[in-house]
């Protein structure tokens, strides 16, 4: 490689990749990238021939929020049309919520799809693939899977496999055998032990996870898993500042480790988990609880202070004379809380001063009845006042007469008395 060429392909270098990536992946035949974004994720793909064979058997759908990458077996014309029906069947058949159990049962029907056209003439018999898919709705995430294709979850840094390799070198990892790095290079990795197109009782692995804002999950088949080992996934990975630049990255980093199988990476973040906005909501139904049952409260009193209030009578002055009111004498904000209910003809000066003071601040009565006849009753009073003063003014009036009579009388007899005193 000259000069010029390694300058080249330093420019055009994927954005952040730790390193410089020797073989750059755009404008590369045969390669597909796609990219998108919504309210709640953004993700990036990108599908590679890789530089051994000379066909691309992988597939891949982008239909948010489900995401699936297949990867097809069986040579030229069988396994891309494996790996094409399957993600389109899982595509028509995928549930329209996080459900791992529907979202399985489509990769399962795929898989029969995939024999079905095989027994029809569409590809080959014996073609098959993997099939792994997710479908993310806010915090969840379902996960249904058949092969050695896999699912990443990197969060905070970290990247976690959460699929689980139907494949014999697995198995021998599992047991113990052999390390995940010596299963990447070891003879038998191509055997899958599980896979779409083979048996009509195939099942596939489901399971649902919790995914929060800031995490980035990474579907990919074995040609990058198989080229690359996990730590330099990671390291891709939580390098690469959007789900495009990551999938290029990754992509790239197969195709310098050797490129020997097709090679396609989805790369998907969570922008939106959707917790806050539900934390708003339970906030906003708490708040609207809480001043529904204030409002409710201040509605039971006020319902219980009006029929209190209006069970309320008393007597006070209106302008000179005696009234009765309903409620209670005072206001609440400006608010009267009483009512004018009837006038009588009763002054408030005819009464004794103790009442006319205890009219001031309103004679509280039992209800209206009680209030004509506490009325009345000052009627008798103030007509007894009346009565008894014209009778003590008549007893004065004669008693005045008397007197006057008497010493008229003693006036009179004063003369004869004198003459009679003289005759003596």
């Amino acid at each position: 490689m000259t000069t010029e060429e390694l300058q080249v392909t330093s420019v055009e270098e994927p954005v952040n990749a730790p390193g410089r990536a020797e073989m750059p992946v755009e404008g590369r035949a045969g390669a597909d990238a796609v990219s998108g974004a919504n309210e709640f994720i953004s993700w990036g793909a990108r599908s590679d021939v890789g530089l051994v064979r000379g066909h691309n058997e992988d597939s891949f759908l982008l239909r948010a929020p489900l995401f699936v990458v297949s990867d097809g077996m069986g040579g030229h014309a069988a396994g891309e049309v494996a790996s094409s029906i399957a993600v389109e069947t899982v595509g028509e058949l995928a549930p329209g919520t996080a459900d791992d159990v529907l979202l399985g049962a489509a990769v399962e029907a795929a898989n029969k799809a995939v024999i079905r056209g095989a027994e029809e003439g569409i590809g080959k018999p014996g073609m098959g693939c993997t099939a792994t898919s997710v479908l993310i709705e806010k915090n969840h995430v379902a996960v249904a899977h058949v092969g050695d294709s896999r699912v990443y979850l990197l969060r905070q840094g970290t990247l976690v496999r959460i699929t689980h390799d139907h494949s014999y070198v697995e198995e021998l990892v599992d047991s113990g055998q052999i390390t995940a790095d010596e299963a990447r290079t070891h003879p038998s990795r191509s055997i899958i032990t599980r896979a779409l197109g083979s048996d009509p009782d195939m099942y596939a692995d489901h399971f649902t996870l919790e995914v929060n804002t800031g995490d980035r999950l990474i579907l990919c088949s074995d040609g990058l898993s198989g080229m690359i080992p996990d730590s330099e996934i990671e390291s891709l990975a939580v390098s690469s500042a959007t789900p495009q630049q990551a999938a290029d990255n990754l992509v790239a980093a197969a195709l310098t480790a050797g490129g020997a199988d097709n090679v396609t990476v989805v790369v998907v973040d969570v922008l939106n988990d959707g917790l806050a906005a539900e934390a708003r909501k339970r906030l906003a139904r708490g708040a609207a609880f809480v001043t529904g049952v204030i409002a409710a409260m201040l509605a039971v009193v006020a319902l219980i202070s009006f029929a209190f209030i209006r069970s309320e009578w008393y007597l006070a002055a209106n302008g000179d004379t005696v009234a009765i009111y309903r409620g209670i004498n005072g206001s609440f904000l400006g608010i009267p809380l009483n009512e004018l209910v009837g006038t009588s003809a009763v002054e408030v000066s005819d009464l004794p001063a103790a009442i006319q003071d205890q009219l001031k601040a309103g004679i509280r009565v039992q209800n209206e009845d009680a209030a004509f006849e506490t009325i009345d009753s000052y009627h008798r009073q103030i007509d007894a006042e009346a009565e008894r003063a014209a009778q003590i003014a008549e007893e004065a009036t004669a008693g005045s007469s008397q007197d006057g009579e008497a010493a008229d009388g003693a006036q009179a007899e004063s003369p004869e008395e004198t003459a009679a005193e003289g005759g003596e």
